[in-house]
């Protein structure tokens, strides 16, 4: 019989671990919970909880430039909205009532011609149908697509006052917008002119230059030569000027020839000519000299002689002759004299250094036929065709009559030449045709009068705070250099221009007694009270005939009503302030709304409407591409949504430099998701280890380990960010830092240290409440830090510990302690940082190896000497850490200091080596140590571990 003492069967010590447990899930599952999510806040009507908790606070204001109501939105229109809701609830959480209210552009051309589509699609006409039916059938096209808008924003996580959004259609809005063309009629800024504007002839109406983009378009040229038939020097006489124009359309709207007057002209005798060249022999032709050798190239010049030099100033007093003169279908109708005069705008970069002047067809012409007395002829109707006054082409359009130009002119002798010029010409946003420049009576605003508009909107852009600040010199430029606003468009949907003008004298009535009865028509009825029988004399009231008086039936241009909108957003109704703190669009709106912002408002009130502009780049696809649908590269923000959740939509918005162009597709929206579950996976950690966290567990700052104290140091590091980013509108590079503190900083660092003490640690032991302490802070600050950007995540983590809350989005960003930030204690750990990294790299080679198979496993042992391993720092080793910290901070189980010299310098370097540690492994902690295995209780645990099981079941 063997008497020896039996060996007792080894424990399980699993339970005693005490392991993170939530309810929060790994996955988000984002498609099928953000609408959950919705549907709470809409039932509890958190925005008019937020407004209630706001009272008091300052006011914040981002007002809202409108989009248009015309489809489904893009994924530019939802990076745009998101980058409001992301900046208005960070201000929010930063201590302001940030009441938001988003709006809609309904007028104009974009729903305008969606409608006119629909006719063109039944075969309808739409001058046919009468004009309030149209107006009406305008308004719900825009009413439905503002309602699908509204609801796709909502779905993307954008807060606002939904029910008391504002749209440029609403009877009162309507109402203002008139009452603001009132304004500039009173303060004698409005004027009706001549002046060429472009045009678009497939929409018949004047654009502005903001409904413009540019196209590379394949134009007819021309080389025409207009014979001198009077002139001071005789040699000149019955030599040729040579023009060259990529619009030979506007060759019959020509009425003189511009020249520099410092130019160096070369009169040329031509001697010989290349095959099919149309110059000819004999003849003497005027060119700049430094052109002449592309004009060689252009033209077929071939043997040829210079008969003299003349400077531009010369041609002073010169006389030619209209190269369409003789035309026999035109009934002498260019039989008038073409008068040769000095233009500043004439270079020599292309063509002859001579511009023919046509006044109705650009701005330099007009202005220079202006300045001469030069007749200004409409040449060209609202539909692009030539009118009586084109004598010979009546009737033919303009993209149409190049040939007809050319063959009339190589008939009478004057074509010296043609060809074809692919350039970047202006085209309509909307029908994406050519436009062309005409000459039309159009309202406008000026900018240089009394009011003196041009001046003070430089001075409000001198005073605004821009980001990036490039912004300024580019709205400053446009501004500087723009002319008149042109204000007017020859459409039927919008806001008309309410004015009456005086038959006999031409003038604009201003009586304010008019402009109040029409304001206070369109508050009660909307804009449709002009359209009405019988409204002249209505608005007009007693003792004026409407007979005397034309009825303005031009609508205004779009971009004064949307620039007109902080006039009925920004009211005291509303209770919100003026001017507002920001507006925020695309680099585009420099031309666009915030110009139109700017000048609406300095013309009425003196003053800009912003203190500040944040402008965002464009969205790209992964190449770098503009998206089309032809290139099949389209990303769309509903697909987007319904398939990764708008979350991540949200987060790729922050996380790239929204003042650049950004890229979006497949794979970087994968990499979206994959930093997305990396941040999801820091507030599960959190909300694992603080299960059954209480105030009682809270350890005081002082008596808190360095490490923890290292963490609530980098959390006032954040706060800073974030608040300073809130302040100055410039979010660059924040929510990446704060992604790269919960990989970087938490996951990879302190959680990975502090694992160990979590886990192992007795519950009520300094160590592990000191954690818990910090990860109740850690939980507070993300979780509302995010908010802003991860809305439906951040409540979801928010209310996983705190149900009885609410919602995340009543909080406002935690106030942390001055006393937190320590900048000597964080470059302390930044140098036990740099040593950890190290380290690492030694026990990894020894993992590999199979030396060792956890890091617990290992020893370090550090020395100052020369060993191969060598680590830089400005001290000693152990005047950093006590070997128990290193132990924990590098996650081995013991660290051994060996100095090789009594007295260690700042020039010394730190060497390491790791090795298999002493002892054996903890059944608990895994820790290997030399103490495991001398409890009788409890053989395969080391003390602390020993006495944490003890400590559970007494």
């Amino acid at each position: 019989m063997n008497d020896a003492p039996e060996t007792p069967a080894a424990r399980d010590y699993r339970g005693t671990v005490i392991l993170p447990k939530t309810d929060f899930p790994m996955r988000g599952d984002l498609p099928k919970r953000e609408p959950d999510w919705l549907a709470r806040w809409e039932k509890m009507e958190i925005w008019n909880r937020i407004r209630a908790a706001s009272a008091g606070k300052p006011k914040f204001v981002l007002h809202d430039g409108p989009p248009y109501a015309n489809g489904p939105l893009h994924i530019g229109t939802a990076l745009n909205k998101i980058l409001k809701d992301v900046i208005n609830r960070a201000a929010q959480m930063a201590g302001h009532d940030a009441d938001y209210v988003p709006g809609w552009d309904c007028h104009g051309l974009p729903i305008e011609w969606k409608v006119e589509e629909e006719y063109r699609a039944k075969k309808k006409n739409k001058d046919e149908v009468p004009i309030l039916e149209f107006r009406a059938e305008c308004r719900a096209y825009a009413q439905h697509w503002l309602g699908v808008q509204r609801d796709e924003f909502r779905r993307l996580g954008v807060a606002g006052d939904w029910a008391g959004r504002y749209a440029t259609m609403d009877f009162p809005s309507e109402a203002v917008i008139a009452g603001e063309i009132g304004k500039f009629l009173m303060n004698g800024s409005l004027y009706r002119g001549l002046r060429p504007v472009m045009w678009s002839p497939v929409e018949k109406t004047a654009l502005a230059e903001a409904e413009i983009e540019y196209h590379d378009h394949v134009s007819p040229t021309l080389w025409a030569r207009f014979s001198i038939v009077s002139a001071g020097a005789p040699d000149l006489v019955g030599a040729s000027v040579v023009i060259w124009t990529t619009t030979p359309w506007t060759i019959p709207g020509n009425r003189a020839v511009a020249y520099g007057e410092e130019i160096d002209y070369a009169l040329v005798h031509v001697e010989g000519v290349n095959e099919g060249s149309l110059l000819r022999v004999g003849e003497f032709l005027i060119v700049a000299l430094p052109l002449l050798p592309q004009f060689e190239k252009d033209t077929g010049l071939g043997a040829h002689s210079i008969k003299r030099v003349l400077k531009g100033a010369e041609l002073a007093g010169v006389i030619a002759a209209h190269p369409l003169k003789g035309m026999p279908e035109a009934n002498a109708g260019y039989s008038f004299d073409v008068p040769l005069l000095p233009g500043d705008f004439v270079t020599t970069e292309a063509g002859t250094g001579f511009v023919h002047i046509a006044p109705g067809h650009g701005e330099d012409d007009f202005i220079l036929g202006r300045a001469h007395g030069l007749p200004i002829p409409e040449t060209v109707g609202d539909d692009g065709t030539y009118t009586r006054h084109a004598h010979g082409f009546e009737g033919l359009h303009v993209w149409k009559a190049h040939d007809a130009v050319y063959a009339a002119m190589q008939a009478l002798g004057t074509l010296a030449g043609k060809g074809k010029l692919t350039h970047s010409y202006p085209h309509s946003w909307r029908s994406k045709k050519p436009v062309i420049f005409r000459a039309t009576p159009q309202w406008f605003i000026a900018m240089d009068d009394g009011n003196e508009i041009r001046r003070k909107s430089l001075d409000a852009i001198a005073a605004t705070h821009f980001v990036p600040d490039i912004g300024r010199n580019r709205i400053g430029s446009m501004v500087q250099n723009r002319p008149d606003w042109c204000i007017s468009r020859q459409r039927a949907w919008g806001v008309p221009i309410a004015v009456f003008v005086d038959k006999k004298t031409g003038e604009p009535l201003r009586d304010q007694a008019v402009m109040d009865r029409i304001v206070a028509a369109f508050t009660a009825e909307g804009a449709d009270a002009w359209y009405q029988p019988g409204a002249a004399a209505r608005f007009l009231g007693e003792g004026r005939d409407p007979a005397d008086y034309e009825q303005v039936m031009d609508i205004v241009d779009v971009w004064f009503e949307s620039g007109s909108t902080h006039a009925f957003v920004l009211t005291p109704e509303r209770g919100l302030p003026w001017p507002a703190d920001l507006y925020l669009e695309g680099s585009d709106q420099h031309r666009g709304w915030f110009q139109s912002s700017l000048l609406e408002s300095v013309g009425t009130r003196g003053v800009a409407p912003f203190k500040a502009i944040l402008t965002h780049g464009f969205v790209l696809d992964e190449q770098g591409r503009k998206m089309s649908k032809s290139l099949g590269n389209v990303v769309a923000p509903q697909e987007v949504v319904s398939k990764s959740g708008a979350d991540i939509l949200r987060l790729w918005v922050m996380n790239t430099d929204v003042t650049e162009d950004q890229r979006i597709g497949k794979n970087i929206l994968e990499q979206q998701g994959e930093l997305y579950r990396r941040i999801r996976n820091t507030l599960r950690w959190l909300l694992g280890n603080l299960d059954g966290f209480d105030g009682s567990e809270i350890v005081p700052h002082a008596e808190l380990p360095e490490l923890e104290r290292w963490v609530l140091h980098r959390l006032t590091e954040l706060d800073a960010k974030l608040r300073t980013a809130q302040r100055n509108h410039d979010w660059t590079g924040v929510f990446p830092e704060i992604h790269a503190f919960c990989a970087s900083d938490l996951s990879a660092f302190y959680f990975d240290i502090r694992k160990d003490s979590l886990y192992c640690d007795a519950r009520d032991s300094l160590r592990r409440r000191s954690a818990r302490t910090v990860i109740d802070q850690l939980h507070r600050c993300l979780t509302t830090w995010l908010a802003p950007v991860l809305v439906f995540t951040a409540e979801e983590a928010w209310l996983a510990r705190f149900p009885a809350s609410e919602s995340v989005h009543l909080q406002d960003w935690p106030v942390l302690p001055e006393a937190w930030r320590d900048d000597a204690l964080a470059a302390k750990w930044e140098r036990v940082r740099k040593v950890r990294s190290q380290v690492y790299p030694v026990l990894e080679n020894l993992r590999r190896t199979g030396t060792v198979g956890s890091s617990l496993q290992a020893g370090v042992i550090f020395g100052i000497g020369e060993e191969d391993e060598e680590l830089d720092l400005t001290e000693a080793d152990g005047e950093l850490l006590s070997e128990e910290v290193w132990a924990e901070v590098l996650i081995v189980s013991n660290i051994i200091h060996v100095y090789h010299k009594s007295e260690p310098s700042p020039q010394d370097r730190l060497a390491v080596r790791v090795e298999q540690a002493a002892g054996t492994k903890c059944d608990r902690c895994w820790r290997v140590l030399p103490e495991v295995g001398r409890s009788a209780a409890h053989p395969t645990l080391c003390r602390r571990c020993e006495a944490v099981v003890e400590g559970q079941t007494s």
